[in-house]
């Protein structure tokens, strides 16, 4: 698989223990990886995971049939809704 090449103008900078660093340093010498690389492929990682759990709805099986359901056949507007519509379109003149 051809390595994608791309031009990293960005940086970040960060302090960190001894202790830390030494592990960091360890986990990017098992994975054949510069520091710099295993700490970037890491934190965007997570950044990715992170931003997922907040974007990504997960719904049961259940719920997911449900949405379905009621995507499909919607119930019928309540008497709220259909008067919240009457007054919005009183008020809003095209």
């Amino acid at each position: 698989m051809p390595q994608e090449t791309t031009t990293r103008t960005a940086r970040l900078e960060a302090r960190i223990t001894r202790e830390a660093l030494a592990v960091v340093r360890r986990a990017a010498e098992i994975q054949g990886r510069s520091v710099s690389d295993f700490v970037v492929a890491a934190a965007q990682e997570v950044a990715l995971k992170t931003v997922t759990e907040v974007e990504v709805i997960r719904l049961s099986r259940e719920a997911q049939e449900k949405f379905m359901t009621l995507l499909l056949h919607p119930p019928a507007p309540a008497a709220a809704l259909k008067e919240a519509f009457e007054r919005r379109r009183k008020l809003i003149v095209k």
